[in-house]
């Protein structure tokens, strides 16, 4: 099953673009890295023996100009063009795909966590395109030179120990903890700190490899949503209609109210058509574009995926991804 789910982990070719010493006049990161090593040792207790393995492989991190210039698509101005712009045909079948190649450590781990195994693919399909855009350079280096460079460095100084603590405690080595520019972690995109909390063993094999094992990031990602309070007996929302009128305040985050009590203000089905009469929901209106755009009441588990990545955009495409995935499915 992993010939589907080939991830990249030639990082160390990459490296040499892209990861580069500190020039020895300057001295500077070696001196910050002399610091960071006290404080691991004086107040996160990280071994001797780790700590004189570890720093001798930290090297100053910098985006080499062939990776910094890959070309960016075209900023998307509304949801009319973001969705179709991000769920591309070609992603979509590749949903269709891995969903029916992995159904029955899916359909496991979903009953496990209690999240249905059509948005597993698709918050994974989004986070790192199945798995092929995780990550390549050593995490290490990577949130040592971001705290060097100050950006938000108490942030990613605390990420770089929370790392130093995942190799202390437990068979992980430097060159196997790959991440993004940004310091984000295997096929999820988990941050070393959340990597602590969050990371799973999905198939029982003692360890929560984010990078290569399919049945690891599906565990990661339903434990995760279901840590953030994703409901099994509910979908995430559906887009609505609003009268001219309508009081854009109510969008509020947070606004929740029944569906009858949006019904009373005018809202409809997209189609027109009544709101579900249910009395047990508290539902809240989002209009990322204004109310001339794209209007949905969504539902607890959108907002769990907000607290996975808090962006409407990012949120929507997930969920409309994960329909797509039904309708191909004909669930």
């Amino acid at each position: 099953m992993k010939s589907i789910f080939c991830t990249s982990l030639s990082a160390l070719a990459l490296m040499s673009a892209t990861v580069m010493a500190q020039t020895a006049d300057s001295g500077s990161f070696a001196d910050y890295l002399a610091g960071l090593k006290n404080v691991a040792a004086s107040q996160y207790q990280i071994r001797p023996q780790t700590l004189d393995a570890v720093f001798l492989k930290i090297k100053e991190f910098r985006l080499a100009k062939s990776d910094a210039s890959e070309p960016v698509a075209a900023p998307a101005t509304n949801l009319d063009t973001f969705l179709p712009q991000t769920l591309n045909d070609a992603l979509v079948d590749e949903a269709k795909f891995q969903y029916q190649g992995h159904a029955e450590t899916l359909n496991r781990i979903g009953k496990k966590y209690g999240v249905q195994p059509r948005f597993i693919v698709a918050l994974w399909g989004l986070e790192s395109r199945y798995g092929r855009d995780s990550g390549v350079y050593p995490i290490l280096s990577v949130t040592a030179s971001k705290a060097f460079n100050q950006e938000q460095e108490a942030f990613y100084r605390e990420q770089f120990f929370a790392a130093l603590k995942l190799i202390d405690s437990s068979s992980w080595q430097p060159d196997d903890l790959l991440a993004t520019p940004d310091g984000r972690m295997g096929q999820p995109k988990l941050l070393p700190q959340a990597f602590l909390s969050s990371a799973k063993d999905g198939d029982d094999d003692g360890k929560a490899d984010i990078w290569t094992n399919p049945a690891d990031v599906f565990a990661t990602l339903a434990y995760s949503l279901q840590q953030a309070g994703w409901r099994e007996d509910e979908t995430w929302g559906r887009q609505v209609k609003i009268p001219a009128d309508f009081d854009v305040s109510q969008a509020a985050e947070g606004n929740k109210k029944s569906f009858s009590q949006w019904q009373a203000l005018g809202v409809r089905r997209f189609d027109g058509t009544d709101l579900p009469a249910r009395a047990d929901m508290q539902v809240e209106m989002v209009m990322p574009d204004g109310p001339k755009g794209r209007v949905y009441l969504v539902y607890d588990n959108y907002v769990a995926l907000k607290r996975w990545h808090d962006s409407d955009y990012f949120a929507l495409a997930v969920v409309h991804l994960s329909d797509r995935i039904k309708f191909q499915l004909g669930e």
